[in-house]
């Protein structure tokens, strides 16, 4: 998997409906999001549903395209979120079956 562009602002790059687009399947985090969910004090619920809202968080347009595109078509699903300064993955996979929350560094 290649690296989101992260984008140079916190704010979402694009904003859904406000329901639930697609499945997560079965839910997983590594060890390093687990810490830094903990450290930041962060809901991993509150960010699983932006995510399942196309709410991407810090990535760029290309990326947030290719979203957009695999919700229709089943392909993989990636957002990006700076949480204290650093980044939290998820990665929900094309064929709905598991989201995974993460550290790029654990990918």
């Amino acid at each position: 998997m290649n690296s989101p562009k992260v984008a140079s602002t916190n704010r979402p790059s694009y904003t859904g409906s406000g329901i639930a687009l697609f499945s997560l399947g079965m839910v997983g985090a590594t060890p390093g999001a687990l810490d830094l969910l903990d450290r930041t004090g962060t809901n991993a619920a509150i960010i699983l549903a932006r995510h399942q809202r196309a709410d991407f968080g810090s990535i760029g347009a290309e990326d947030v395209l290719a979203n957009k595109y695999a919700i229709g078509n089943g392909g993989r699903i990636l957002s990006a979120y700076l949480l204290g300064g650093e980044s939290l993955w998820i990665v929900t996979e094309a064929d709905r079956s598991s989201t995974t929350l993460l550290l790029p560094d654990e990918y």
